[in-house]
């Protein structure tokens, strides 16, 4: 049997904490945070839970995610972020695959749904997400970017079918203010590897983005959330785009 380590990072999420902590606490050997100094109840509630928190300065996702990896005592690692929860299915699959003597993958990609205003998104680009989090750790690590980080494995993958549930945002300031952060991030990290763009290109992005998440990717059957999520998906990608000339312009 393998026991399982699951990590969290955090920062000022004691709205969502809770919740996610409630969803792994049943699968998890040990849970360990590693906690941004939060100003708010974050690392208190996470006490409270019996999660073994440790305090670090927040230095890109990758890196603060692959510094809570370090922190555990297991070999097999169950990534969440603050803002998801893992389903009874999930969970269920999880305890099934880690009772055997032997795994047989590296790393296992999950399925993610998209809470998103009110409901779960079934299309607009969001329902058919897979993310590896599931891995043993002595065969993969993660790669070291401010923003859109990943998990690198030898060896082969494997596919479970519960999900995990995203709450990424709590309205749509919160998307906005979301959206500023995560196109600074992308945009220093394109300026830092010397990548341009044509001023053009933030013209046309839009409506091609937009295009793809609304009809192509059938956001338009998602009602009203699937619009504004493929508009504000669509504008994600311009202004991305834009944050790098502007950049590249201030050197």
């Amino acid at each position: 049997m393998q026991k399982l380590s699951v990590v969290i990072i955090t920062h000022n999420e004691e709205e969502n904490i809770l919740r996610c902590l409630s969803s792994v606490k049943e699968i998890a050997d040990e849970i360990v945070v590693v906690d941004s100094f939060s100003t708010d109840r974050t690392a208190e509630i996470c006490r409270s839970q019996g999660c073994n928190v440790v305090s670090h300065a927040f230095e890109g996702y990758g890196q603060q995610k692959q510094f809570a990896v370090d922190q555990a005592r297991n070999n097999w690692i169950l990534s969440v972020d603050a803002d998801e929860v893992v389903t009874e299915d999930l969970k269920l699959e999880i305890r099934k695959l880690l009772e055997k003597d032997s795994v047989s993958f590296s790393g296992y990609r999950i399925p993610f749904s998209l809470f998103y205003m009110g409901r779960i998104l079934k299309h607009s680009g969001t329902g058919n997400e897979f993310h590896l989090r599931l891995f043993d750790r002595t065969k993969g690590r993660f790669t070291v970017v401010k923003v859109h980080e990943g998990i690198e494995v030898n060896g082969p993958l494997g596919t479970l079918k519960g999900r995990i549930i995203h709450y990424s945002y709590r309205d749509l300031s919160h998307h906005l203010q979301k959206i500023d952060t995560y196109t600074t991030q992308a945009a220093e990290g394109y300026a830092s590897r010397g990548k341009s763009f044509s001023k053009i290109w933030v013209v046309f992005k839009f409506p091609v983005s937009f295009f793809v998440f609304y009809i192509i990717r059938l956001g338009i059957l998602d009602g009203y959330p699937g619009f504004l999520w493929s508009f504000f998906a669509a504008f994600y990608g311009s202004l991305k785009v834009a944050k790098t000339i502007e950049m590249q312009k201030q050197k």
